[in-house]
């Protein structure tokens, strides 16, 4: 068989420009969602003392209504019986129409200070506002402290508001009411100042003279009186439409309106009171299209939230699920594994081990001598030699085992090294084994007793890594455990196993003949293979005591160079079995069990993942920390709970557990930013070459120490 062609141009890498933009666009999505949601509301603190140090001495004992763009501090107050309700921190879908219903009730006029983020929220209500008659105000973009926000922030809040009010009306308003304000007697300095900022680019603060604390919910009764001016006065009433429950502002309202008219008051809004020109003027063009644009973009991150909070659930489910999935089908396996071992007869008949070798002079020593060492009555070894340059073939030539051959090749790729194996195999039965594989002495033995079974074709082992001293062969030492030798016990259960790794697998001849031996036209041939298995009517198991012990990558930029081949070439061959999806038999399990969970598991959920972890860090500045603290518990609770019964069923130590919260700081972004950059490769038609790791043969060191 000819050697696969995998020439590759160079990897694509625009595409982590436009990962890094769009993840930046999603943050500042979530960061706008997060600073218009969850706005608080109520006002300042009444207070009967002086003004604060920086406050002329005349606004305080002034009106409430504030002009501060001339050289002086100008105020006005209502006349005599003259009353401006006001209503602050709406709209509100559910309170702002039952305040409007009791003024249109009455015949009354108000004025209302509206959140710039909910006008965007609720444009329909704000417009319903003016129709009946009445004005709007500026509260904020997003009830900001303006007297404790910076200058940038302080003009931001205002500008946005004012092409809010823009947007949704066409017309720009010039009346502010600062949030958490009260009555004059209560304003400091720096809020002064920040009024004084907002005058500068036309806006009129408007305070109160009555501030009623219907926020605080004291009561129907208290909420009238607090309305009430004394002695026949003039006032601008202080009251909310939004920020919470009004159901006691609303009936104050519909009680307060009724008495102050029997009593001689008008109601009116805060220009008409004053005799002042209207408050609002019509908007300018850029300030309408401003205004619209900043609504979308508004709406657009509410989407944004909305669709990562859905993605977050599914992920969630689908975990717990697949996780419910893993015990039953583990349970299940363990039970009749159990079974079979009592029950089956044994299988002695002759085996013959394939290692096709590429430059493994660190570990083929070690491989070659461990698999002569089995408790097998009739095993041959042959390498396979595929072209090395470092001596490869030369190292098991010079051991002079008895039962070991080394066929040499012209370099051809590992699929061509097996199929030369194949063919030159005496024996019925045959183990693939990697150059950098140790077995243990029963390993060989344990692995083919599934043939007992005739409709079994292929058999999967249990690899477990070697070199697990440094954090990385930690991390991939629970990745082995949990994450394929956990859903290879599904798989079995299921009969839909995807792979038999190429560290160790045993096969039937007539399986392999049939089947066209191992194919060339993926990079995951092992994988491609056991789909192949699958599809023509033969069963796949896995044999959790057949243990093989393989060198993991001992760096990162290894890491990425393995799990890119594996990736790629997995996807490789889920494309090229998608048409299993309509097969009965074995072939239909794969289709409509195998590929759907490599599908979500493997490419869809890790794709999504940076989007994940954008979503934690807007949760760092707009969640509550008890929140994430909990969900990161949760979440740690939950894997160490799946790892330490995975470790429990390969009967491995807990110690490792430990490595797991590291695990998500950068294994986890390692494995999906391989999977964006496999998926790009696809999509874009690339070819992707063989990516070699480079062995330090700590495998080796296995057979001098027992292999543990």
């Amino acid at each position: 068989m000819t050697r696969a062609r995998h020439v590759a141009r160079r990897d694509p890498r625009a595409h982590w420009l436009l990962l890094l933009l769009g993840l930046l666009l999603l943050l500042a999505a979530l960061t706008v969602n997060g600073l218009v949601t969850g706005i608080a509301g109520g006002s300042g603190v009444a207070s009967a003392e002086g003004s604060g140090a920086g406050v002329p001495p005349g606004v305080g004992t002034g009106g409430p209504v504030l002009r501060l763009d001339g050289d002086a501090p100008v105020s006005r107050a209502l006349p005599a019986r003259t009353i401006a309700l006001t209503f602050d921190d709406g709209p509100d879908p559910r309170w702002t129409p039952q305040v409007l219903d009791v003024l249109r009730r009455h015949g009354a006029h108000a004025t209302f200070f509206v959140v710039g983020a909910r006008v965007n929220e609720h444009p329909e209500l704000v417009r319903r506002i003016l129709a009946e008659g009445h004005e709007i105000g500026s509260h904020t973009f997003t009830h900001a402290d303006l007297a404790a926000v910076p200058p940038w922030r302080r003009d931001l809040e205002l500008s946005l508001t004012r092409k809010a009010i823009a947007g949704a009306t066409g017309r720009e308003v010039t009346l502010l009411r600062p949030p958490f304000s009260s009555v004059p007697t209560a304003l400091t300095g720096p809020e002064y100042d920040a009024l004084r900022a907002a005058a500068g680019v036309g806006h009129v603060a408007v305070l109160a003279d009555q501030d009623t604390k219907d926020w605080q919910r004291p009561g129907v009764d208290q909420i009238a009186r607090a309305a009430t001016p004394k002695r026949g006065r003039g006032a601008v009433v202080l009251m909310h439409d939004g920020g919470g429950d009004r159901a006691q502002t609303v009936a104050a309202l519909d009680r307060l309106l009724p008495a102050l008219t029997d009593q001689g008051y008008r109601f009116t809004t805060v220009s008409a009171g004053i005799d002042a020109a209207p408050s609002m003027v019509a908007a300018r063009a850029g300030s309408r299209v401003s205004g619209t644009a900043l609504r979308w973009t508004q709406r657009a991150a509410h989407w944004s939230a909305q669709v990562m909070n859905l993605l977050l659930a599914v992920a969630l489910v689908l975990g717990v699920a697949r996780l419910m999935v893993q015990v039953v089908c583990a349970q299940r396996h363990v039970r009749r594994v159990r079974r079979q071992r009592h029950t089956r007869p044994e299988v002695r008949a002759p085996v013959s081990v394939i290692v096709p070798a590429f430059n493994e002079a660190a570990n083929i020593a070690a491989t070659v001598r461990s698999l002569m060492a089995s408790a097998y009555p009739a095993l041959e070894v042959i390498v396979v030699d595929d072209g090395s340059d470092d001596g490869t073939a030369g190292i098991v030539e010079r051991m002079r085992l008895r039962g070991v051959r080394v066929i040499r090749q012209a370099n051809a790729g590992k699929p061509a090294a097996l199929n030369t194996g194949i063919r030159a195999a005496r024996a019925n039965l045959l183990v693939l084994v990697d150059g950098d594989t140790v077995f243990q002495p029963d390993t060989v033995y344990r692995l083919v007793q599934g043939f007992a079974d005739p409709s079994v074709g292929a058999i999967s082992g249990n690899t477990k890594v070697a070199n697990r001293r440094r954090l990385l062969g930690r991390w991939q030492h629970l990745e082995y455990v949990i994450g394929f030798n956990l859903d290879r016990r599904m798989y079995d259960v299921l009969e839909c196993m995807p792979t038999i790794p190429g560290a160790i697998g045993a096969f039937r001849r007539e399986v392999l003949l049939r089947v066209g031996g191992v194919p060339s036209d993926t990079l995951a041939e092992d994988t491609d293979l056991t789909m192949k298995v699958l599809r023509a009517g033969w069963r796949v198991v896995y044999e959790e005591s057949a243990i093989a012990w393989t060198e993991a990558p001992s760096s990162l930029r290894q890491l990425w160079r393995q799990r890119y081949r594996w990736c790629y070439g997995t996807m490789q061959a889920m494309w090229k079995h998608r048409h299993a999806l309509r097969e009965s038999g074995g072939g239909g399990k794969l289709g409509r069990r195998g590929l759907p969970y490599l599908t979500v598991f493997q490419v869809v959920l890790p794709l999504t993942a940076p989007a994940v972890d954008v979503f934690a860090v807007y949760g760092l500045f707009f969640l509550p920390w008890s929140t994430l603290a909990l969900a990161w518990a949760g979440l740690l609770v939950l894997q160490a709970a799946t790892a330490g019964y995975a470790l429990r069923l390969d009967r491995e130590r807990y110690g490792p557990l430990w490595a797991l919260p590291f695990q998500q700081v950068i294994y986890r972004q390692l494995m999906y930013l391989v999977v964006v950059q496999s998926v790009v490769t696809a999509l874009i038609g690339n070819r992707l070459r063989w990516q070699r790791m480079v062995r330090t043969g700590e495998v080796a060191a296995l057979v001098g120490a027992g292999q543990r």
